[in-house]
């Protein structure tokens, strides 16, 4: 597998998470030239409808979609992996081979227990990854230390409010495609599994409401709301504005 270098590096706990909180985010800066790659830590097999494999064949077509220059799933244990030793390196490894500028990861706490979790995995292995004494390799390649520069944590099912907004307005359509590439997940009246937190259409009001809330914020009409640890710096005020 070749592994380019990204500008910016999304990590979702499960398929679909990065298009529910940060797809927006993604076209835009697709848009303006930079390059993304996303991580997908598990194969999301415990979701009440679907599979596994299933859900690795609509994360390849949301991929499409939001046109990645990368996409992996390191199929940790959906609901039982551990902010240990052995996840943090693997996800190590990842950051080390994709050079990232920018990480964005999992709610601090959210609803679902896997979101904090995986929140504070990456925070954690993102900082180790900057540390010279802990060796790593990525096929056989041995591998040098790399730090992102900040780590953004989307804000999913509850409502936290955001360190920061941006701007999606142009690609809020853009984000709804993709997350409706995962078709096993989502309202489909014609499916025959059980219904489940995310399969109601309410669900995709709800996404529209969030976005809207989040725009409102920055006097747009879409935006998607970020956390971030200790300040963020600013150069020009009027850079900002």
């Amino acid at each position: 597998m070749k592994v380019p270098q990204v500008d910016i590096l999304a990590i979702g706990v499960h398929p679909d998470d990065v298009e529910l909180t940060c797809s927006g985010t993604i076209c835009r800066h697709r848009a303006m030239g930079y390059s993304v790659g996303v991580l997908d830590l598990t194969g999301g097999e415990l979701g009440t409808r679907g599979n596994k494999d299933l859900r690795l064949q609509e994360a390849q077509a949301s991929a499409k979609i939001l046109g990645l220059n990368f996409r992996h799933n390191l199929h940790f244990r959906d609901g039982f992996f551990q902010n240990d030793e052995v996840h943090q390196l693997e996800i190590v490894r990842w950051i080390r081979a994709l050079k990232p500028v920018i990480v964005m990861c999992n709610a601090p706490e959210d609803r679902h227990p896997d979101h904090g979790r995986a929140g504070a995995l990456v925070n954690e292995a993102c900082f180790y990854s900057g540390l010279r004494k802990i060796q790593t390799e990525l096929h056989g390649q041995p591998q040098e230390p790399w730090r992102p520069t900040r780590i953004y944590q989307y804000v999913q099912d509850r409502l936290l409010i955001p360190s920061l907004v941006v701007d999606i307005t142009p690609w809020m359509e853009q984000k709804m495609d993709s997350i409706k590439a995962y078709s096993s997940q989502f309202y489909n009246p014609e499916s025959t599994e059980p219904e489940s937190y995310i399969s109601s259409p309410r669900f995709f009001q709800n996404i529209d409401a969030r976005a809207r809330t989040f725009g409102h914020m920055i006097g747009v009409e879409f935006g998607e709301g970020f956390m971030v640890k200790g300040p963020v710096e600013v150069g020009d005020f009027m850079a900002e504005m």
